[in-house]
């Protein structure tokens, strides 16, 4: 049976891995993908903002992250992913797996050689990182997993240049060579890339890994950075956009350095479409989504991952963004 052929998207978190996920599922490149998606935290919202269509299957992972907790359960879905496209129930040609931000790839990675069912039904194309230009300095000296995704990388995307002097991106380019001479450095520009850079690459050599990292089928252990952590925000109620507007700008001017990712689906009042609302330290913006449906219960959902979240403050705020018509009048 043909080996069914796998993409790990990786990159710390921010660096735009659902962006450019959305941008190989709107290609006409003619391949069936099914989508294994994992998030930190209780709850994600990335399921959300991926493009679908019949030719593709997104399935979310959101009870813990990928390279630990919920590796078993990785195990489990691309046994049953398998299983239904033997039996013709199921069509796709390929998987791609986007990891949290802040996943170490390499256990990811080591279940396709350890596990035999898996062994013997998939084939790991390659790892493929996103590097966020604007922060990646400042990541890769404070966290572990930043540089695990550059090392193990096959293939590596440099996303958010535009917002980095042009005189800054060499340094950066060359301590990435530094840290993974075998990786072919690219760009992600707001969020395209030639698909070939992406897909059927047959880069990952798992000789080439085991020089760098000869315990690396037998190690399963991984740790993350005790203080980071996440919550999430549910409102039923429409939102204003303009007091929330005010409120996030003010929280990131004081704790944007905590706030290392947020983002969200926002229910905001008088607008027909979801509000996307993604943001990284102090760096955020919003964009419109799809209409919400006729019968569909429109709600708010956001995500907040950082050090030292300041949850109450945030939830008080944004529990005080809900609209209110009489407010609004005397406004």
């Amino acid at each position: 049976m043909t080996l069914i052929p796998v993409t790990i998207l990786t990159g710390f978190l921010g660096s735009g891995k659902t962006t450019l996920l959305n941008f190989i599922l709107k290609q006409p490149h003619g391949h069936r993908i099914a989508v294994i998606e994992n998030e930190f935290g209780e709850a994600g919202i990335d399921n959300e903002l991926l493009v679908q269509d019949q030719d593709e299957q997104i399935i979310e992972m959101n009870n813990g992250c990928m390279c630990c907790t919920v590796r078993g359960d990785l195990v489990r879905i691309l046994g049953e992913l398998a299983a239904k496209k033997k039996a013709g129930t199921l069509h796709f040609d390929r998987v791609v797996i986007e990891t949290t931000g802040l996943a170490d790839p390499a256990p990811v990675a080591q279940t396709f050689f350890v596990d035999e069912d898996i062994s013997q039904r998939y084939l790991l194309d390659a790892i493929v990182t996103l590097v966020d230009a604007r922060h990646a300095p400042q990541q890769l000296d404070e966290h572990h997993e930043a540089q695990e995704q550059v090392g193990f990388a096959d293939r590596i995307l440099l996303t958010k240049t535009d917002l980095v002097a042009p005189e800054d991106l060499p340094e950066l380019r060359r301590r990435l060579a530094r840290m993974n001479p075998r990786a072919k450095i690219g760009e992600a520009r707001h969020g395209v890339s030639a698909v070939e850079d992406l897909l059927d690459i047959r880069g990952f050599n798992l000789n080439a890994i085991l020089e760098i990292e000869p315990e690396f089928l037998n190690d399963v252990s991984h740790e993350h950075d005790d203080d980071v952590t996440s919550f999430v925000f549910r409102e039923d109620r429409a939102l204003d956009l303009e007091r929330l507007e005010d409120f996030l700008g003010n929280m990131v001017q004081v704790y944007g350095a905590q706030m290392m990712r947020y983002k969200g689906v926002l229910n905001v009042h008088g607008e027909p479409r979801r509000v996307i609302f993604q943001g990284v330290h102090m760096l955020m913006g919003a964009d419109m989504g799809n209409a919400w449906k006729k019968n569909e219960d429109r709600n708010t959902k956001m995500v907040f991952i950082g050090k030292d979240l300041p949850r109450e403050v945030l939830e008080k705020g944004l529990a005080q963004c809900v609209y209110n018509a009489s407010q609004s009048t005397l406004n």
